[in-house]
C-alpha cells in the first residue's frame, strides 16, 4: 500500500496532480481544491495517498492530498455509508477541512446539504458516523491558499464540469460571480459556485 508518493510536480490542475518519481514513474493522482491551492509553484512534492477500488467496475483510482490530515479526513468522510471518494473529494473542494470538522461538531446539517450529491440522510448518516471520531481527534490546521491567474474562469469551469456539474449552470453561476467579484482567486470561485448549485 503506498502511503505516500515523493518526486516532482509535472502537471496539475484544480482535480488531478501528475508527480515523476526518481525511478521515472509518473502517479496520476485525483486531488481536491484544498490540496491544489497548497501545492502553489513547487516543483518537488510529497503527496500522502489514498488507493481506491470501484466495486462496480473494478476501475483503480488514485487520490492525493497535499497533507496527512486531509486524507484523514477523506478516510473518515468515505467511511460513512453513501459517501464515495469522489462525495469525500466534492467535500474537500467546496470546504477545508477546518471548516468541515466544525460542520460535523456543531451537527450542520444544511451545510453539508450545500454540498452536490449530499442530501439530507447523507449528511445526517456524516455527523452521526463522525462526530464523535473528530471531538476526539486532533485539531486541523487552518487553511488559507491563494492563487491568481488571468484564466480563472476557463480553469474554474473545467474544474468544476470534470467534477460532473452541469456545465450550463455552472457557467451562468461562475459568471455572475467573476462580475462581482473580478480578481476573485480560483479556489474561491470554484468553493463559491459548489455552494450556489
Amino acid at each position: 500500500m503506498l502511503h505516500y508518493i515523493k518526486g516532482t510536480l509535472v502537471e496539475k490542475s484544480p482535480v488531478h496532480a501528475v508527480i515523476e518519481t526518481a525511478s521515472g514513474i509518473a502517479y496520476f493522482l485525483n486531488i481536491s481544491l484544498g490540496t491544489f491551492g497548497k501545492l502553489g509553484e513547487s516543483q518537488n512534492v510529497t503527496m500522502f495517498t489514498h488507493f481506491s477500488i470501484n466495486s462496480n467496475d473494478f476501475s483503480v483510482n488514485l487520490f492525493g492530498f497535499a497533507e496527512e490530515q486531509e486524507r484523514d479526513l477523506f478516510r473518515k468522510l468515505i467511511s460513512v455509508s453513501g459517501v464515495g471518494p469522489n462525495t469525500a473529494r466534492m467535500v474537500l473542494s467546496g470546504l477545508s477541512t477546518d471548516e468541515v470538522r466544525h460542520m460535523i461538531l456543531t451537527r450542520d446539517v444544511a451545510g453539508f446539504k450545500r454540498i452536490k450529491g449530499i442530501g439530507e440522510k447523507t449528511a445526517e448518516r456524516i455527523i452521526i458516523d463522525l462526530h464523535d471520531k473528530l471531538s476526539k481527534g486532533s485539531d486541523f490546521i487552518p487553511e488559507k491558499v491563494s492563487v491568481t491567474h488571468n484564466t480563472v474562469r476557463n480553469e474554474a469551469l473545467a474544474a468544476l464540469t470534470s467534477l460532473g456539474l452541469d456545465r450550463s449552470k455552472t457557467e451562468k453561476i461562475l459568471e455572475k460571480i467573476m462580475v462581482m467579484q473580478p480578481g476573485i482567486a480560483l479556489e474561491d470561485v470554484i468553493k463559491q459556485v459548489l455552494k450556489q448549485l
